[in-house]
C-alpha cells in the first residue's frame, strides 16, 4: 500500500492498494466522522473521502479542475450538515484555516458539535443561510464560500452570501441538485439557469461545471470566481 499526494492539489492524496482511492491526511487522528475508512501509512492516518458520501469527492473524481482550498484556506460552508465533507476539507485546511459552517437542522448540527469538538478549525453556526446578515458578526471574509443547500433558491442564497463574505477574486461553489430547482427540466438546463443566475449580478464569472454522475446523479459542482 502507498500513499502519493495528487499532483495539482496539496494535501489531497492518493491511496494505492489495488485501487485508486482519494483521501485526506486527519488532523484528529484516532477520531472518525461518518464510519470512513482508515489507512495507516509510515504513521500517518489517511481517511479515505468517499465519492458517494460528499459531493466536493465526486467532484474530484470527475476531474474538477478547481479546488481552491489549501493550508490556511479560509471557508463559509454553507449546509454543512453533520460535517462529512467539512472534515476532509478541514484536513486540508489544516489548522491555519477555518471553516465557518452554517446549518439550520438541529439534529444534524448536534452530529457536527461532536466533530468540531476535536476539530478546532470548525465554527458551527445554527442559522438559515437565506439569512447571512444574522451570523455576519462572527464570520469573516472568507476565500471560498461553498454551498450545499438543496433549495429551489439555492442560486439566490450563493450569491447573497458571497456579495457579503466572499473575498475578490474568491471563488464560490454551489453543489446544484436539479431536481431542487425545477424537477420539469433537464438536469443540463437547470444548470444553465442557476450560471445566469449567479453570472448575471455581474460580479460573478463561471469557472467550470462538473457532472457528478454516476455518484449523485442530477447532480453538477458549478464552480464561479468573484470579480
Amino acid at each position: 500500500m502507498r500513499v502519493k499526494e495528487d499532483q495539482k492539489f496539496r494535501n489531497l492524496f492518493w491511496i494505492l492498494d489495488g485501487k485508486r482511492q482519494l483521501a485526506t491526511k486527519s488532523i484528529a487522528p484516532g477520531h472518525r466522522v461518518y464510519d470512513e475508512i482508515v489507512r495507516q501509512i509510515k504513521g500517518e492516518e489517511y481517511r479515505i473521502w468517499n465519492p458517494y458520501r460528499s459531493k466536493l469527492a465526486a467532484a474530484i473524481y470527475k476531474g474538477l479542475k478547481n479546488f481552491p482550498f489549501r493550508r490556511g484556506t479560509k471557508v463559509l460552508y454553507l449546509g454543512i450538515a453533520s460535517g462529512t465533507t467539512a472534515s476532509h476539507v478541514s484536513d486540508v485546511i489544516e489548522d491555519d484555516g477555518i471553516i465557518f459552517g452554517v446549518e439550520i437542522a438541529h439534529r444534524v448540527l448536534r452530529d457536527l458539535l461532536r466533530v468540531a469538538e476535536v476539530r478546532r478549525n470548525i465554527v458551527p453556526i445554527m442559522e438559515s443561510a437565506r439569512r447571512p446578515q444574522s451570523y455576519s458578526w462572527i464570520v469573516s471574509e472568507v476565500d471560498v464560500v461553498y454551498e450545499d443547500v438543496a433549495q429551489p433558491d439555492q442560486a439566490s442564497i450563493l450569491v447573497k452570501n458571497a456579495d457579503i463574505f466572499l473575498r475578490k477574486g474568491g471563488v464560490a461553489m454551489i453543489a446544484v441538485k436539479a431536481s431542487s430547482i425545477d424537477v420539469t427540466l433537464p438536469p443540463k438546463k437547470v444548470y444553465r439557469l442557476v450560471e445566469k443566475e449567479v453570472t448575471s449580478t455581474g460580479r460573478y464569472k463561471l469557472l467550470e461545471t462538473v457532472d457528478l454522475s454516476p455518484y449523485d446523479p442530477k447532480h453538477a459542482m458549478m464552480v464561479f470566481r468573484k470579480l
